[in-house]
């Protein structure tokens, strides 16, 4: 499934990483839109499995670049965390080339997931707007732990995504929503990333399941979210 499937019009992308993968993306245009939100998807699916989220976000006005990391949808090679974060800066130049006469592009970073961790990581290298993340987890070892609690996770664990470490050193925007009725990353996740997160900040309550957009059972969540992009832009 595409955009277009949802009457949104869009551009097919591919482009090419440090490391020469390629990539696949899609550009959906807003009439008259000042700036872009940089989308990464959770670790689960694929583009082609996030239309009502592109579809919702649209409504922002905002034009909107969503992208598979390495090995998923289109998007050629494998897997890895370091890749990922080379992913990140390549659909990041994709954005930069749209506003070619600015040195740092009116763009927001909007992660859910594992995207929150890639997008914290980009946050800390390149120029954003504002970050927002939803669902996001502290750390891989962490969640680890929680999931598992009787095993040693930490002694054997290779992937990290430290993002608690990560947003304590960054200095822009941040809205930082998790559910309530989330049972795949706890809740005290969110939490205790908006705690170590420096002002200015904000911290939106959510209710749904892990993977639904957070408007969808939290209308008021539109509403912040809104403002957050708007005061931002």
């Amino acid at each position: 499934m595409d955009p277009g499937r949802a009457g949104l019009s869009f551009e097919e992308i591919q482009f090419v990483t440090e490391d020469g993968t390629i990539l696949h993306g899609w550009w959906i245009e807003a009439e008259r839109s000042s700036a872009t939100i940089l989308y990464f998807h959770g670790s689960a699916g694929n583009i082609g499995s996030r239309i009502e989220t592109v579809k919702g976000l649209h409504r922002l006005g905002l034009d909107i670049f969503i992208f598979d990391y390495r090995g998923y949808g289109q998007s050629k090679g494998y897997p890895s965390e370091a890749g990922t974060y080379l992913d990140a800066r390549a659909a990041y130049e994709v954005v930069r080339a749209k506003y070619a006469n600015s040195e740092e592009p009116p763009v927001f970073f909007y992660g859910r997931s594992l995207g929150a961790a890639i997008a914290i990581q980009l946050a800390c290298e390149r120029y954003t707007q504002g970050l927002i993340t939803e669902g996001a987890f502290t750390s891989i070892p962490d969640l680890g732990s929680d999931l598992y609690p009787s095993l040693p996770v930490r002694s054997f664990g290779r992937i990290k995504y430290d993002s608690l470490s990560r947003i304590s050193r960054l200095t822009v925007p941040m809205l930082i929503a998790h559910s309530l009725d989330d049972v795949l990353i706890p809740f005290d996740h969110g939490k205790r990333l908006h705690e170590a997160a420096p002002e200015p900040k904000q911290f939106a309550e959510l209710r749904g399941a892990h993977g639904e957009p957070g408007w969808l059972h939290t209308p008021g969540y539109w509403e912040i979210l809104t403002t957050f992009v708007a005061a931002n832009t």
